[in-house]
């Protein structure tokens, strides 16, 4: 929706290090620099600011300090909107150029800016003169491209990109926060019915939707830090879809005792025993507290009859993880889990009776940089620089859990038993 002008004072990264622009939330924008504006961007028949690689825009926004304005982007301005570009922002008063001619500059600036406010037709083009991005979209009656509902208490962040395809619309959905968002998001898209596209596992599944008022609205659920595709392709028959949606009952905890054993030369013992999963980082063994690298869990449960039932799939949910995990359960390897849920798809591997499960977890390499800092220590990592001392925090490490089986399908009758924890 919007191209923004950052001005010519300083570079990107100056202007907005530590913020954003003042620019209204559900509309997509790109920055654009002086060289740019002058070189780069040209309008179609539409009306909309295009680029040579096919993106387009509605609007160029300028910043407040791009009041102190050259002649050249002045001049490219002004040649945008007599072909039918729209503009916004404030009138520039100023240019920092010795060499310009100060007569056309002030010309330019009042046939485009007038006084410094209102609705300026300027060729095939217009200027809001004095108004904001987000007054000039109101007037241009755009609706925001994305919006959603936030979760109890507000902590959801969600951010967007929209790519339009000329058989389609893509939107990649970005939750930017720790905790997971439960929301109904709405598109301008209509017409088109919804699909998910899970960039982690390159799955696709239909999503329920609801069409009204020239937009769709989807409900979506994303874990911390997630992400989704959400593509409309196909035209729709019908303005709403509901598709049912699995459900999930953990069957059972794995708990200890757990085998655990660590990668040789650094610096923990081979193996302990443990009674609960612990954070590597509070045990009194330094070789355990100070570990980086790959510790590898290892445990017998048993699998009740009642788990296995036909269209469902069971799942290895480990909980918290710090940092990576690798999963295997009678010796079939089930992939890595990197990502909350910490989760894998065990259905092929688990049998009724005895399973054994191995989890290999990696953590960073910290906690042994500041293991080596501490008194009489054997080093047993390097680095250029001393990024940590011997009192610096060390980091969460190691399998957190709670260990669980999880299964997923239609909504079943549960007993009693498939609610037993389990143990070795």
């Amino acid at each position: 929706d919007i191209i923004y002008f950052y001005g010519e004072d300083t570079n990107l990264t100056a202007v907005y290090r530590n913020r954003s622009p003042n620019l209204p939330a559900g509309y997509g924008f790109d920055y654009v620099n002086a060289d740019a504006l002058i070189h780069v961007l040209g309008v179609d028949s539409k009306g909309r600011i295009t680029t040579p690689g096919g993106v387009t825009y509605r609007l160029l926004g300028l910043n407040r300090t791009s009041q102190s304005m050259s002649l050249p982007v002045l001049r490219a301005i002004y040649k945008l909107v007599l072909e039918g570009a729209t503009v916004a922002g404030a009138k520039p008063v100023d240019d920092p150029s010795l060499a310009d001619d100060r007569a056309e500059f002030q010309a330019l600036a009042h046939e485009l800016f007038g006084d410094g406010t209102g609705v300026h037709r300027v060729g095939k083009g217009a200027v809001y003169a004095g108004e904001t991005v987000a007054e000039a979209l109101t007037a241009m009656r755009v609706p925001p491209d994305f919006t959603y509902t936030p979760n109890p208490g507000g902590e959801a962040n969600l951010q967007f990109v929209h790519r339009r395809l000329s058989g389609g619309d893509i939107y990649f959905i970005d939750n930017r926060s720790d905790r997971p968002a439960s929301t109904e998001a709405a598109f301008r898209v209509t017409g088109r019915t919804a699909q998910l596209w899970f960039p982690d596992s390159g799955k696709t599944a239909p999503a329920s939707y609801s069409i009204a008022d020239g937009r769709t609205t989807v409900p979506l659920q994303l874990e911390p830090w997630g992400t989704v595709f959400v593509v409309f392709r196909e035209s729709a028959r019908r303005s709403s879809l509901a598709v049912a949606q699995n459900t999930t009952a953990t069957l059972a905890t794995i708990h200890g005792p757990w085998t655990l054993a660590f990668e040789p030369g650094r610096g923990a013992p081979p193996s302990i025993r443990i009674d609960h999963l612990i954070d590597w980082s509070t045990s009194s063994d330094a070789g355990v507290k100070y570990f980086s690298g790959m510790g590898t869990y290892t445990q017998t449960f048993e699998a009740s009859p009642g788990w296995f039932r036909k269209g469902t799939h069971l799942w290895i949910d480990l909980g918290d993880v710090k940092n990576l995990a690798v999963v295997t359960v009678n010796g079939k390897n089930l992939g890595e889990a990197w990502h909350a849920p910490y989760r894998v798809d065990a259905t092929a591997a688990l049998k009724p009776g005895a399973n054994r499960i191995e989890i290999e977890v990696v953590n960073a390499w910290v906690n042994r940089l500041i293991g080596d800092q501490q008194p009489g220590a054997t080093k047993y990592a390097y680095t250029d620089i001393a990024a940590y001392r011997a009192d610096s925090p060390l980091q969460v490490s190691g399998l957190i859990g709670p260990v669980t089986v999880v299964r997923e399908g239609l909504p079943v009758a549960q007993t009693a038993k498939e609610g037993n924890q389990v143990s070795r």
